[in-house]
This record gives C-alpha cells, sequence and structure tokens, in this order.
C-alpha cells in the first residue's frame, strides 16, 4: 500500500509546517517513481459540499480501477456511478495548495484560497491531500478538461450534496464521507 514518504504529514505541526511537509513529499513521490500526489479542494455552501458526479464505462474490466475494486471479470466493464471532490494531480514545481486552487478553478471555474489542510489519505492509491478552501468566488460551472471529456461513456456533472446525499452519491474514496460528515456536523 502506498502512502506518504516520512508518514503523513498532517498528522503533525502547524499548517505552514504541515504545508510545507506535504510540499517536500511531493517531490520525493517523484523522486522514488510514486504515483504524483492528489490535491483535492473542499469547497462548502452552508450544509453542503461541492462534488462532481461521474459515471465512467470503459472498454474492459481489465481497464477499470473500479471493476478491480469489486471483483468483476468481465470481459466489458458495466459503468460505473460515483462522485468524487474536484482535485487532480499536482504539476512540476506546483506545492499541493497550488495544485488544489488550479484544479478547483480549471474544473469548476471557482475561484478560492486554501484555508488549511483538513486530511490527507490515498485516493486509488496515490497520496491526496484535501484542503478546505476559503472566500470561494463565482459559480460552479463544469469546465477544462472534464468538460472537454464530458460523454455518454465518461460522464461529470457539478452537484452540491448534503451528508446524507454522500453515500448513495457513492462518493470516492469512502474515507471521505466520514471526514466530510465529521466537518459538515453529524
Amino acid at each position: 500500500m502506498l502512502s506518504w514518504p516520512d508518514g503523513d504529514p498532517a498528522q503533525r505541526g502547524t499548517p505552514e509546517e504541515v504545508l510545507m511537509r506535504a510540499e517536500t513529499a511531493v517531490e520525493r513521490c517523484k523522486d522514488r517513481g510514486m504515483p504524483v500526489p492528489r490535491a483535492v479542494s473542499v469547497v462548502l455552501d452552508g450544509p453542503r459540499v461541492l462534488v462532481i458526479k461521474r459515471f465512467r464505462c470503459h472498454r474492459t474490466a481489465v481497464e477499470c480501477a473500479v471493476c478491480a475494486a469489486v471483483g468483476w471479470r468481465g470481459p466489458g466493464c458495466p459503468g460505473h456511478d460515483y462522485a468524487v471532490l474536484p482535485g487532480g494531480h499536482v504539476e512540476a514545481g506546483e506545492t499541493m495548495a497550488e495544485a488544489a486552487v488550479r484544479e478547483l478553478r480549471e474544473e469548476t471555474t471557482l475561484i478560492a484560497r486554501v484555508e488549511h489542510v483538513l486530511w490527507t489519505g490515498l485516493h486509488n492509491d496515490r497520496p491526496a491531500t484535501y484542503f478546505l478552501m476559503a472566500d470561494v468566488e463565482g459559480h460552479a460551472r463544469l469546465s477544462g478538461p472534464e468538460a472537454e471529456a464530458n460523454a455518454p461513456d465518461n460522464r461529470f456533472e457539478l452537484c452540491w450534496a448534503t451528508v446524507d446525499d454522500l453515500n448513495p452519491l457513492g462518493l470516492h474514496p469512502a474515507e471521505a464521507r466520514q471526514r466530510l460528515a465529521g466537518l459538515l456536523g453529524r
């Protein structure tokens, strides 16, 4: 199982120290040939969180991480409905926080700043850092590569979800459901 080199950076120190260690860990992951980390934006609107509803259907079950996770052997992938929080990979020379801000803007057109690190974990075997976003400006609208790739077998839809929506939506990774429930007061 993959994890942050030198341990989870969110487990110790001030928010500034956590960010510094996370950024250093990103470089170590790249240097060691590990998966590029994922930076995730948590955008709240009262009792709701912004998610991206997804439907993905691969040609074969072998190509599909969800089919592998549930033990579906195919031959075809039946397709899967799920949701994720806005986010994506960290680009060269970019901090985790910068990636979270950039990905949020690219995927949703929203402009925001990072308030602080909420938690770290894994997303499809990639180290992931989840940031609470603040001073959010604009109206969420699907954009960027997600809007361009939007197709019947690869759908993207922005929606605001309450705690009660997270399980039916299949928010991935599942750990995020419990974390968000705590954040939203449940």
